[in-house]
Order: structure tokens, then C-alpha cells, then sequence
């Protein structure tokens, strides 16, 4: 994976980088918001992009 177009997803709940994925910056302006499962909190939460 290219590194400038790695996006990190963290659990909005605890707060832990579970996924990683890329996007296209050109075609897509904000930022991602995906329900994902985190294994921390043991159930389904909103991921937000980080930084």
C-alpha cells in the first residue's frame, strides 16, 4: 500500500487503531467513517480516519 494514501481507523469508543485502509484523497475530501468490530470493546462501533 502506498503510504500517502493509508488512512488509519480508530474505534470512536476506546479509542484503539484497529484497521487500516487507503482512499483516494482527489475523489474523496473528508474524511472516512466506516462501523467496523472492535475487538477491544467486543462489539460493532463507528471508526473514524485519524491523522
Amino acid at each position: 500500500m502506498s503510504q500517502d494514501n493509508l488512512a488509519k481507523l480508530e474505534c470512536t469508543e476506546c479509542h484503539g487503531i484497529n484497521y487500516y485502509s487507503h482512499r483516494n484523497k482527489k475523489a474523496i475530501k473528508e474524511r472516512l467513517e466506516l462501523k467496523k468490530y472492535c475487538n477491544k470493546c467486543k462489539q460493532h462501533t463507528a471508526h473514524k480516519e485519524t491523522k
